[in-house]
């Protein structure tokens, strides 16, 4: 296969801080070619350079063998390569069609022509496994239909080159095959795909070539015949990763701390009931769209619902989340940018936000006592920061994910809810997180894990809860834990092993 972009020895400094140093790669014509690394390694950053969003401070690349530079990612566009963002960037109060033509709408006798824009978003997203309605408003579609959105939008502009950062984080297992069939679609009609991605299994799946790097130098190039996912993450982490999973802590009491009775959230959440005991770390299954989210959000009051929530033998109702941190109960919300963290405001100033009471003196903030607490946040949640004063959405995902971690334990907590706590992280800090959950159930906290990995609740869980369509599905004891379990019970595609498995645990 014919090299269409080369890049040679690219390095990108941020003032003296050097991001990416003297990474080589090569990309061929009609290949799918992966990029790995832990969050931080340089492939974002590389990347944007490659789609024009950022400039390198030195390295050439060529495009067909001719030496070329993007000032931009419109002139990287007219050359016919498009870049997918990990990062949601869409008009909230535009339509999907809206959106998908924004800046190049089509036009009929010099107005545009929305019935033509309609069509031809129809016609994308159901190349793309999806039938979301051209006529509905961003703001009212879930994570996973927004990143539907956003890749439809790139595959409208000509492509020559497409690159995927991040393209399956929110999607699930279905959705994650429509999309790989899309790449290979891609590649079969000559287009080359970058495709960075945490989840290795799926790199050995799609993949021709894998590059890996490491603190923003180049690891390796490898074809994908030679790795499977178990070399792929040590050459990301540079240590041997065959344990990521710890043991899970002989820690589950057969005291109840929490019991949910009818819990209903209008539209989302139907009749829903489940208990948690002492030291349980207790997984929530299912598709995106089960109802999961929005039991929990409106458990602690992040939505209107009904139903009886009992906690130490008491019947609690919680107001707003604040209300329910007071009880002793935090929530990690699945959408840390949007919902978790303030991106435009310092670390400091995001990890003692929720608890600013425990650092003030009658009107004035102890900026002393803030400051020890980031620094033993940094130190005890492992925050790779290149500064102190940088801003939370100057992390990488991963890091941003650890600080908060650091910022709702500082609650001090009994029962910790964390939503999809490893997305869009790399396999390194999945380790680092799938310890400290271990670590919470040891020191006496009951855990609730919602993930839409089924290898994560198996790795983690006493116990799983799936749900489908707003209800319980099932229940599966730890020695009951497998995949196909979990999909019997979360698809309802198997009713009658469904109905076994539930009836078997009720």
């Amino acid at each position: 296969m014919a090299s269409v972009l080369r890049a040679d020895n690219l390095s990108k400094s941020f003032g003296p801080i050097e991001v990416l140093s003297g990474v080589s790669l090569d990309l061929k014509t009609g290949e799918v070619h992966a990029v790995i690394g832990e969050n931080g390694a340089g492939k974002s950053t590389l990347m944007r350079i490659l789609s024009g969003h950022l400039q390198p401070t030195s390295g050439v690349m060529h495009l067909n063998d001719k030496p070329t530079a993007f000032a931009s990612p419109v002139e990287a566009e007219r050359e016919g390569i498009v870049l997918v963002h990990q990062e949601i960037l869409l008009a909230p109060d535009l339509t999907v069609a809206q959106n998908l033509f924004l800046g190049r709408e089509l036009r009929r006798f010099g107005f545009v022509d929305d019935e033509a824009m309609r069509e031809r978003t129809r016609t994308v997203l159901a190349e793309l496994g999806t039938a979301i309605d051209p006529d509905v408003e961003i703001r009212h579609l879930s994570i996973a239909d927004r990143q539907l959105v956003q890749i439809a939008r790139a595959l409208l502009v000509p492509h020559k080159i497409v690159a995927f950062d991040e393209p399956t984080a929110v999607l699930t297992p279905v959705e994650a095959e429509s999309l790989f069939d899309i790449v290979r679609r891609l590649s079969q009609q000559g287009v080359a795909v970058l495709y960075i991605s945490h989840r290795l299994n799926e790199v050995k799946a799609i993949a021709d070539r894998v590059t890996v790097l490491r603190d923003g130098r180049l690891v390796a190039t490898r074809e994908i015949e030679s790795l499977e996912p178990i070399e792929m993450a040590r050459l990301m982490v540079g240590r041997d990763m065959s344990k990521l999973y710890p043991e899970k802590p002989d820690t589950a009491s057969a005291d109840t701390i929490m019991t949910v009775r009818h819990m209903t959230v209008p539209d989302y959440v139907d009749n829903v009931s489940f208990t948690l005991r002492r030291g349980e770390i207790l997984g929530f299954g299912g598709l995106i769209g089960a109802g999961r989210t929005e039991l929990f959000e409106g458990l602690v009051g992040l939505r209107r619902a009904k139903g009886t929530i009992t906690l130490d033998d008491r019947d609690v109702y919680f107001r707003d989340a604040r209300h329910a941190m007071a009880s002793g109960i935090v929530y990690l919300s699945e959408d840390r940018k949007g919902k978790g963290l303030l991106l435009q405001q310092d670390l400091r100033t995001n990890l003692t936000l929720a608890t600013l009471e425990r650092f003030t003196r009658g009107p004035f903030i102890n900026v002393a006592a803030e400051d020890a607490a980031l620094d033993a946040a940094i130190g005890d949640f492992d925050i790779r920061t290149r500064r102190r004063d940088l801003l939370a959405g100057q992390l990488s995902g991963g890091n941003q994910q650890k600080l908060l971690l650091a910022k709702m334990m500082l609650a001090k907590p009994r029962i910790v809810i964390i939503d999809e706590p490893t997305r869009g992280v790399d396999i390194g800090t999945k380790e680092q997180i799938y310890r400290f959950i271990a670590s919470l159930a040891e020191q006496g906290c009951s855990v609730i894990v919602i993930s839409s990995e089924m290898q994560e609740l198996i790795g983690l869980c006493h116990r799983v809860l799936v749900m489908r369509n707003g209800r319980i599905a099932g229940e599966l004891a730890q020695a009951d834990l497998s995949e196909d379990a979990i999909v019997f019970l979360a698809t309802g595609v198997h009713e009658e092993r469904a109905a076994e498995i539930a009836a078997g645990h009720a």
